[in-house]
């Protein structure tokens, strides 16, 4: 009896230790497969295994499995799933860390920082990694200053977490956040400014609170510069013009064998449609890499670099199926060289459901001369969801083929359900003064002032157009009438920004700024502009005094003011340098005034010598035939 009990009870014990096993090996199976189906990106069906299994076996469930099915949830952004999961297990929390800190990183993933937190502030033992995942979920989630608070309770801070800290600075990009960068800076240890990525960080972090000279310094003392510090120098001189620099550093990587990442072509092409010159960019563009320039990004920034339709054709044809940027990018490629037609060709060509409110606003301002102005209205009245832009945009659209009634009528039917917005004023404004309308300019002055009496730059664009065939009394009368609205400008402190125009010359970069002398050579530049001057007069041109938005200085006369623009002193180098050029390219940031648009379609003629300037609103093509592309509508 004994030994037949004895082979029971082992029998038995054996049985147990199977079905053990059983369990044991299952649930690994279950963990492993919801992972082959994760990697797979099959979430559903890695949840709908888990959903199976755990109804009766809560307890058993591992923490692979565990983990597999907050991943599922995290990528199909199902919150109240991985709460379930939660609740689920919230008997096992308090004695698992593992599960409790794969609950914090599924709230952090899915955005939701107070759950992470409270989970969080529930661990005894908090591992810097921990601290790691909620920094990045806080910075991820525009969260700054929490970042930085949690960064305040770690004694000893590893490198990722002080190159966290200086991400989140750069988040805040305010004095506070300096002040910390240099504080901490000079706190860590020496060996850990060894760490590129750090280095990366600290100089993206100093750049976006502005301390550009402290950037600059730690930018040329860095042995190991790494590209993500290239990006962001680069990034930094094209956002303040400066694209000389940005194509020095591009220099620098080549000497220095750094491969471009598509973020360094992007400045450098966005440098390069800076420079003003295409025969200079095209040499550039041809050290791009060919598995950059596939890239999308590169591609619609090379659409709007090139400028010139025929090659912006080109590249846009090399997509199998432009984007909404693609798309937005050609049709201002054709609106900026007058081509609206081939514009709203295209227009018609794209999917529905690509158009946007970019797309609606370029097809717009391309749809912008006399011919055109069906379409426009067309294509107004049937965009469904009209945002203020929109309706900015058709108002400078009809603004500029002098339609003011219907343009008027457009701002009150805004206004029947939105508060007045100053940019329609000014776009209205803008077009009564391009075509001497003095009584609408005089009425829309007066509308912006009582509606808009805190405004700053938008009334820059103000000053009374004056034909240039008055009589000396109607003509004085006019400058008074503008001297007036001009005085009460200075006195509201209102500054107009400086015009600056670059250029290549002799494939040298050159940026001249409205009336500067900082040429080494400017003498010899400004007898170039009377030169010319001469010669504008003798061929009939009438300089506009009216083109003038401020009182002149003593000295001054209105020839002296206009000789002194960017353009023109960008125009009179390239003659000094090569005084037979038969063309000339400029990139002006700001729109080309009346006066200056006259002065030049004659110098083009003159000189016989193409002119051609990109400038805020659309490239000109000034022919040696004396036209512009933009027929006079800009």
């Amino acid at each position: 009896m004994s030994n037949r009990l004895f082979i029971s009870r082992l029998s038995s014990l054996i049985i147990s230790v199977k079905h053990s096993m059983t369990k044991i090996e299952s649930d690994f199976d279950l963990g492993m497969k919801m992972k082959s189906l994760n990697d797979n990106k099959q979430f559903n069906k890695s949840l709908e295994l888990f959903d199976t299994y755990k109804k009766n076996n809560v307890k058993s469930l591992s923490n692979l499995t565990i983990s597999q099915a907050l991943k599922a949830c995290i990528h199909l952004d199902d919150v109240q799933r991985g709460r379930n999961i939660h609740h689920l297990l919230s008997s096992r929390i308090n004695n698992d860390s593992y599960i409790l800190i794969s609950l914090i990183h599924f709230y952090i993933n899915c955005a939701h920082m107070k759950d992470a937190r409270l989970l969080f502030d529930t661990l005894t033992k908090k591992s810097l990694s921990i601290y790691e995942a909620m920094m990045k979920g806080y910075i991820k989630n525009n969260e700054a200053k929490k970042a930085i608070d949690l960064f305040n309770e770690i004694k000893d801070p590893d490198e990722i977490i002080i190159i966290l800290l200086f991400n989140a600075c750069a988040q805040l990009a305010n004095e506070e956040g300096l002040n910390l960068i240099e504080k901490v800076s000079k706190q860590i240890p020496e060996s850990f400014m060894s760490n590129p990525r750090l280095l990366s960080s600290l100089s993206d972090a100093k750049m976006k609170c502005n301390d550009i000279k402290s950037t600059q310094l730690l930018f040329s003392k860095s042995k190991n510069k790494s590209v993500s510090m290239y990006e962001t120098m680069m990034n930094k001189f094209n956002e303040n013009e400066e694209c000389s620099k940005t194509l020095d550093l591009f220099s620098e990587m080549k000497m220095n064998n750094i491969e471009g990442t598509v973020k360094i072509y992007t400045y450098i092409i966005q440098a390069l449609s800076q420079s003003a010159d295409y025969s200079f960019s095209k040499r550039i563009i041809e050290q791009i890499p060919k598995s950059i320039l596939i890239d999308d990004h590169i591609s619609n920034a090379l659409i709007h670099l090139v400028g010139y339709v025929d090659k912006a054709e080109e590249i846009f044809k090399r997509f199998s199926q432009p984007d909404q940027i693609g798309y937005a990018s050609m049709i201002n490629c054709y609106g900026y060289n007058g081509m609206g037609t081939k514009a709203i060709e295209l227009y018609y060509k794209i999917p529905s459901k690509l158009i946007n409110e970019s797309i609606h606003i370029c097809i717009l301002n391309a749809c912008s001369s006399p011919g055109l102005m069906s379409e426009a209205r067309s294509i107004f009245e049937s965009i469904q969801i009209k945002t203020e832009r929109i309706y900015t945009t058709m108002v400078e659209c009809l603004s500029r083929t002098s339609l003011f009634d219907e343009a008027k009528q457009l701002i009150d039917q805004f206004e029947l359900s939105h508060s007045p917005q100053s940019p329609m004023y000014l776009a209205l404004l803008s077009g009564a003064r391009n075509v001497d309308n003095i009584q609408l300019s005089e009425k829309v002055h007066h509308q912006m002032r009582k509606l808009f009496p805190q405004i700053g730059n938008p009334l820059i664009a103000l000053s009374i157009l004056c034909d240039g065939d008055d009589d000396v009394n109607e003509l004085s009368t006019k400058i008074n009438k503008a001297a007036d609205i001009i005085m009460e400008l200075n006195q509201s402190d209102v500054k107009k920004k400086v015009g600056h125009t670059t250029t290549v010359v002799n494939g040298e970069y050159y940026k001249f700024r409205a009336h500067g002398r900082s040429h080494p050579r400017s003498k010899e530049i400004y007898n170039e502009i009377n030169k010319i001057s001469k010669e504008l007069i003798k061929h009939g041109h009438k300089y506009d005094p009216s083109c003038i938005s401020r009182l002149l200085n003593k000295g001054e006369t209105v020839e002296s003011v206009f000789n002194g623009h960017s353009e023109k002193l960008a125009i009179a180098w390239n003659f000094i340098s090569n005084p037979n050029t038969t063309r000339i390219q400029l990139t002006n940031d700001l729109r080309i005034c009346s006066d200056c648009h006259r002065a030049i379609k004659l110098i083009a003629s003159i000189r016989q010598c193409e002119i051609i300037i990109r400038d805020a609103n659309r490239i000109h093509h000034f022919y040696k035939n004396g036209q512009c592309s933009c027929k006079d509508y800009f």
